[in-house]
């Protein structure tokens, strides 16, 4: 019987096509990867399939193929290799390596969720393998703590990261971000623990908080000192301030302004710079004048900090806007949300 023009073609596609199939190899996807050398590729999967490897020289292998792959940008490849590398060998010794270069390659490809999720991985369930004299775990701690949007995940990945491995971090950043992260969760007793701890070893500045010394020092200062510097409403602070001014009383002028963070400085200057913090003498800039203020507060005030001018104070500069802002300290509740006198800038404001 005679087949028909059309059903002869589609036959011979389909044999052709079975052919291809039966003669392809499972190494040809990678091997045909854009932008890599087809040829050494060949090569390492012919010795890498040889079964005539020791694991070290294994190892070796894979190494090349995954860089090969990687400077090629070919991530997907990347973790479909490697995956299926695991996948053959469960015990592999160097399972760990693979599956961080995994995590990496899906970090780069935008799937940090992913990642964070083969990071963890490898942290519970594959003792810690040092490669090129680095650690796995280490790196696998330091990728999770970048990664996790959650304060509670990053406390436990950093007080691991301090316990394990001391010698490879800065002691002075990993305590104070662990006191910051202790801080926004509420847990005041364990942030004013990690910020006593920070303090004798700071050195570097901390990524992101210029002001940390500062920051944790003043912190301290609030858990520990007796607050009574504070007033339940702005009202309330500017009138003992007036009357302090009105009479020219250095004593009672010292009595309102805050006893942590205190600042006094221009308005170019930076509330950081070490000489904006002072232990001021009211005393040597009201004799013998009569320092008066604005009948109302700066238009650039609001709900949580207000600026007042005043003038008449002696020495070089007269003109003094005073800061006055809410606390906020949520470690004690009694003084959170008060205002204080928070510090002076000399002159004129800056428009």
């Amino acid at each position: 019987m005679l087949r028909s023009p059309t059903l002869a073609l589609f036959a011979l596609c389909a044999t052709m096509c079975a052919t291809l199939t039966a003669c392809s190899s499972p190494r040809d996807y990678f091997i045909a990867t854009p932008g890599a050398d087809a040829g050494q590729l060949r090569d390492l999967f012919e010795l890498l399939d040889s079964g005539s490897l020791g694991v070290d020289e294994r190892y070796a292998v894979i190494q090349k193929i995954s860089s090969s792959l990687s400077d090629a940008e070919e991530y997907a490849r990347l973790v479909d290799f490697l995956s299926e590398v695991v996948a053959r060998d469960p015990e592999g010794q160097y399972n760990a390596r693979h599956l961080l270069t995994i995590a990496w390659a899906y970090s780069r490809q935008g799937a940090d969720d992913v990642a964070e999720l083969y990071y963890d991985r490898v942290l519970k369930n594959f003792p810690d393998l040092t490669v090129n004299g680095e650690s796995i775990h280490f790196a696998c701690l330091r990728r999770l703590i970048e990664l996790s949007d959650n304060s509670a995940r990053r406390i436990d990945f950093r007080r691991e990261l301090i316990a394990r491995f001391p010698e490879k971090i800065d002691m002075g950043i990993e305590l104070f971000l662990l006191g910051y992260d202790y801080e926004s969760l509420g847990d005041w007793d364990a942030a004013l623990d990690s910020y006593r701890r920070f303090l004798p070893v700071s050195g570097a500045e901390v990524p992101g908080h210029p002001d940390a010394i500062q920051y944790a020092q003043q912190f301290i200062d609030l858990a520990t000192t007796r607050k009574d510097w504070t007033y339940e409403t702005l009202d309330e602070l500017l009138k003992a301030v007036s009357t302090a001014m009105a009479t020219g009383n250095a004593r009672a002028l010292a009595k309102i302004r805050a006893k942590v963070g205190f600042f006094a400085m221009d308005w170019y200057q930076d509330k950081s710079d070490g000489n904006s913090q002072v232990l001021f003498d009211f005393a040597a800039f009201t004799s013998g004048s009569r320092i008066q203020r604005a009948p109302a507060l700066d238009p650039s005030s609001n709900a949580n900090e207000a600026f007042l001018r005043t003038w008449g104070w002696t020495e070089r500069i007269s003109v003094w806007h005073l800061y006055f802002r809410k606390v906020n300290f949520p470690a004690d509740p009694e003084v959170h949300g008060r205002w204080e006198w928070a510090g002076i800038y000399f002159g004129e404001k800056m428009q």
